[in-house]
Formats: C-alpha cells, sequence, structure tokens
C-alpha cells in the first residue's frame, strides 16, 4: 500500500491553463465559463488564487481501490515548501514513514523490515517523464504542473468549466485541465501516458479554506488502461498551517535495503 501511495504521489504531471483569445473578454466569477475568454486575464485569476502555503500539516484518510480490494490507512503529512514532505502511514498501529525531498524518496516500513533510498528517476524511466519534487507538492496543494503563462493553450467549450488543451502537440504527458469557472479552482487534471494506453486523472472533489488559502480536501488519483482501474482517494482532515514543523525520519537498524523496480 505504501508503494502505492509513493506511486500515485509521484505519477503525476503537467497542467494547462491558457486559452485562445479571439477577442478580449474581462473574466470574472460566473456561474458557466465564458467562451473566447482572454488567455492573460484568466490566467491571472488562476496564479492568484494559488494557495500561499510555507507549511502544511494533516490527517489523511488514504482509500485504495483496484475494483478487486479495497485498502485504508491513516497517514500523517507534514509539509514545508520547497523542503520536504513527510508522511507517517499507520494501520492501528504505525507501520511505514516516507520522506520527499528535492534530492530524491525515502522510506521505511516495518512489517517486512525493509527501506528504500532513491532518486526520482527510478520512477520516471517507465514512463518517460520528468517528475520532480515541486510536482508532489503541486498535487498535494492543487495547482498545475505547468504555470499557465508557459506555453499555448487552446479552450474546448464545456457548460461547467473551463477547459483547457495546449495548442501543439509535444512530446511527455499531455494535460487538460478542468477550471471552476466561479472560483478559478483546479478541479481535475487529465493525462495519457507516453507509449501506453494507461490514463491519469487527478480530481479536486472538494476544497476548504484555511487562514484564507483554499486547499485540497478531497483528491482522487485514477489510473486506467481501458480495462483496469486502480483509484487512490486522499480525504484531509484536521488541516492547519503551523509556524513552525519537524521532519523526524530515522531509518532503523537492521532493515534490508530494497528496489522498487
Amino acid at each position: 500500500m505504501i508503494k502505492r501511495i509513493l506511486f500515485f504521489g509521484l505519477l503525476t504531471v503537467g497542467i494547462l491553463f491558457t486559452l485562445s483569445a479571439c477577442k478580449t473578454v474581462a473574466v470574472l466569477p460566473t456561474k458557466t465559463p465564458v467562451k473566447n475568454v482572454d488567455v492573460g486575464a484568466l490566467a491571472s485569476k488562476i496564479k492568484a488564487n494559488y494557495p500561499k502555503v510555507n507549511r502544511l500539516r494533516s490527517r489523511i484518510r488514504a482509500v485504495y481501490d483496484d475494483g478487486k480490494r479495497q485498502q485504508q490507512l491513516v497517514v500523517q503529512l507534514r509539509m514545508e515548501a520547497q523542503k520536504s514532505v513527510w508522511m507517517s502511514a499507520s494501520m492501528v498501529i504505525p507501520i511505514a514513514k516516507i520522506l520527499i525531498t528535492k534530492e530524491g524518496v525515502s522510506f521505511y516500513e516495518k512489517f517486512q523490515k525493509n527501506y528504500f533510498e532513491g532518486n526520482f528517476e527510478l520512477l520516471n524511466a517507465p514512463f518517460k517523464t520528468s517528475f520532480s519534487y515541486n510536482d508532489v507538492e503541486n498535487i498535494l496543494l492543487g495547482k498545475p504542473f505547468i504555470d499557465p503563462d508557459v506555453g499555448k493553450w487552446k479552450q474546448i467549450s464545456n457548460p461547467q468549466y473551463y477547459i483547457l488543451l495546449p495548442q501543439k502537440n509535444k512530446a511527455g504527458l499531455q494535460p487538460t485541465l478542468f477550471f471552476d469557472p466561479t472560483t478559478f479552482l483546479l478541479k481535475e487534471q487529465r493525462f495519457l501516458i507516453p507509449g501506453s494506453l494507461q490514463n491519469l486523472s487527478i480530481r479536486y472533489t472538494n476544497h476548504q479554506r484555511i487562514q484564507g488559502e483554499y486547499i485540497p480536501q478531497q483528491i482522487e488519483i485514477t489510473l486506467s488502461d481501458g480495462g483496469n482501474l486502480q483509484q487512490l482517494t486522499l480525504e484531509f482532515t484536521r488541516t492547519e498551517l503551523p509556524s513552525t514543523l519537524s521532519f523526524p525520519f530515522e531509518i532503523p537498524q537492521g532493515y534490508k535495503q530494497i528496489s522498487l523496480e
């Protein structure tokens, strides 16, 4: 289960925000999306709503479901922007810890007394992606992996969301982004994994406002190949933005180093 959480936590990339503008239209909160919205104005609205978070602490109810079985964990999360993401998972008793930094990923689990230390290339190589520490933070904070003013994008007409697609096909993950026209918050991002039939979807089904910042309250991460479907649901509770945090992590003596390949 810990490997799956790590897999889904790192397996997410690229997002878009921008629209092809046929005419300039003021971007204001509306119940339905504005057609031919001005790309620059929409990008400014979206980026203005990015949560400004230095430190975050939360309790997460994580549920993994592959259609055949369901597993549940409680995860204590701590995050300091541009520094560390720390998780301690338990099933009644503590079972594992994960530490993600810009240098790489480390974790250990207590059942079989195994541990892992490595960089992001371990997960990027099979999917020909370039996930990084920043992408992990973006997932947790409900932010896109690519800012709205990077590259050129086009708007897909939809009665419920602003849907954005890149204007030109490029190598790597091709994102489709869904934004709420009232709050300008990211509601979903979809990707086709290069060289495969797999689709990745990250949905932000609910947000909570803490100290004036909009923080995801529930995230649904789904991986599908057209036949099989795996889903990880993360429900954030007791979320707070503390002034200080610690990240206790030390691999116990006697544990065996493993590879996730």
